[in-house]
């Protein structure tokens, strides 16, 4: 199972760097690199911040995948 994400490209749409997005969200730039990278699952309140951050859902920016076992 995956938690598949589009916080990238929100925040380029947005015009704004991994450094303001962390601020805007009260984490660090490194919180926000590895949720781009999918290397970190964020809370429900972070989710929910980011969403609002960039003025969308949080379904638009997080998808959940099952994968299939072969």
């Amino acid at each position: 199972m995956a938690l598949l994400n589009y916080l990238k490209e929100y925040r380029s749409r947005m015009g704004i760097n991994q450094t303001e997005l962390g601020r805007m969200a009260g984490v660090s730039r490194q919180t926000i690199s590895l949720i781009e990278r999918g290397d970190y699952s964020p809370s429900v309140t972070l989710a929910l911040k980011l969403a609002k951050i960039c003025r969308v859902t949080v379904e638009d920016i997080f998808e959940y995948s099952e994968e299939e076992d072969s």
